[in-house]
């Protein structure tokens, strides 16, 4: 029933998102600030990224490399390669990495920034960590903004990422998921693509179950 009425929430709560981030206004975590802007995933109300930045905080990064896949804002991308670390951001929305590039050079932390769908521009990279925050809800993206949210009627996103993951995955290689998606569907496709799924982390914000797992393949 929560997960329901969630469901039926979800457009009220973007129609804030999007009036609340169409002024300029800015995000800070720990001494890194970043331009808030309408078109891009907004990481001040959104869980997962709060979560995934509390969760590398006491990890050592220095001198590993990371890959943000999907960056969005990029404050993880920035985090991580303010502990150390060599990190590539990744998106498929420009805008999202132009205002990076702003953020990056104003911070003065640098990192690598490419414009990819998945892994189309990193076909011959590895890294020591891959983090993916991914957009799951099923609805069928209507421009570049909204690849941040919906996956696909069918999971496409899903379907695409864990064809072209076994080629990449890394000792680390997490995603985020909330109890809001539908995990075991995700979980199906991932396993078809011989990939399991290792719980690490369950966290409950705001009555609302989020997880991160490890991607792994079989040994």
């Amino acid at each position: 029933m929560v997960k329901k009425l969630k469901k039926h929430l979800f457009p009220i709560a973007k129609f804030f998102f999007d009036k609340y981030t169409s002024k300029q206004r800015k995000f800070t975590f720990e001494g890194i600030t970043i331009q808030m802007h309408e078109d891009v995933f907004p990481p001040k109300f959104t869980l997962s990224t709060k979560i995934l930045l509390e969760y590398l905080k006491p990890l050592e990064l220095a001198d590993t490399s990371f890959l943000e896949l999907g960056c969005g804002s990029g404050i993880i991308s920035l985090f991580a390669a303010s502990k150390g670390a060599n990190v590539t951001a990744s998106d498929i929305n420009q805008t999202a990495l132009d205002l990076l590039k702003e953020a990056s050079e104003e911070n003065n932390i640098p990192l690598q920034i490419v414009h990819s769908d998945l892994f189309e521009n990193l076909s011959n990279q590895t890294f020591d960590y891959i983090i993916i925050n991914p957009p799951y809800y099923p609805k069928t993206p209507q421009n570049v903004k909204e690849h941040a949210w919906f996956c696909g009627e069918d999971f496409e996103y899903f379907e695409k990422l864990f064809q072209q993951l076994p080629n990449h995955v890394a000792k680390h290689t997490w995603m985020i998921l909330s109890e809001d998606c539908d995990i075991e569907r995700i979980k199906n496709i991932a396993q078809k693509n011989q990939l399991s799924f290792e719980l690490i982390l369950e966290k409950t914000v705001v009555k609302e179950k989020n997880y991160i797992f490890r991607l792994q393949k079989p040994s």
